[in-house]
This record gives structure tokens, C-alpha cells and sequence, in this order.
């Protein structure tokens, strides 16, 4: 099985709801593991998965970023936060060859969860509208 079948595989076993943005690359929301619009796309031999958290706020930004280091440092299982352009991501990547579907899961558990226990601590960062 190739990676790409290999992905879309894990996907339909775990009952995703997803969509295919393009040829390896795919757009996965699950409110029960608690992503929503979570890119999985297969890169070379890699899988990485990307999902926008918050937009990085004008004011208070080293502050953010301070709590986003502690927060990768202590508090992650899977992936790290980053920045990317103005947006605030958490981003994971996984071997695409050897992964099994209890380690895709768990990553994606991983990020869900991440998010869900993160939202209190980043939550004041939001620029609210």
C-alpha cells in the first residue's frame, strides 16, 4: 500500500469526516477529537499535519510567544506551535513508512487535546472583534 493509500486508509478506519484539497493533501475536521480544519498532507516521505490555532494578536505578542515556548517545552506530546505568517499553528510530522494506524491517531488525539487544554491559557492572547 502507498503512503497516500495508507493515509486515506487510517482516515475512513478512524471515521473522519475529511476532504481531499488535493492530491495528498487532505482537510480533516472532528469535533470529538476536537480538530477542526486540521491539514494532513504527505510531504516526500513525511506526513505533516498543520492546524491553524489563533491569529497572532497585535499587542502582546512577546508574551505569547513566551507562553508558547513553555508551552512546547513542558506541555506537548506531539508536535510544537509555531508561527506562520500572521496565523499561530500546531504542526506535527510523522514518518510516512513506518507509521501504524495507532501512532496517526494518537497524534491526532495528541493535537485535539492539546488544543482543547491550551484554549484557557491562550485564549486571553485573541484579539477579539
Amino acid at each position: 500500500m502507498s503512503p497516500r493509500e495508507k493515509i486515506e486508509s487510517y482516515l475512513v478506519r478512524l471515521g473522519l469526516s475529511y476532504q481531499e484539497a488535493s492530491p495528498g493533501t487532505w482537510v480533516v475536521s472532528d469535533a470529538a477529537r476536537g480538530v477542526h480544519n486540521l491539514i494532513v498532507a504527505l510531504v516526500d516521505s513525511h506526513i505533516m499535519l498543520r492546524m491553524n490555532v489563533m491569529e497572532v494578536p497585535a499587542r502582546g505578542r512577546e508574551k505569547l510567544f513566551e507562553e508558547l515556548l513553555r508551552l512546547n517545552a513542558a506541555d506537548l506530546v506531539h508536535g510544537a506551535y509555531g508561527i506562520e505568517g500572521r496565523s499561530v499553528i500546531l504542526i506535527d510530522t510523522l514518518d510516512a513508512e513506518g507509521i501504524g494506524l495507532e501512532e496517526f491517531e494518537g497524534t491526532l488525539d495528541a493535537i485535539g487535546l492539546a488544543v482543547a487544554q491550551h484554549y484557557r491559557v491562550l485564549s486571553p492572547y485573541r484579539e477579539h472583534v
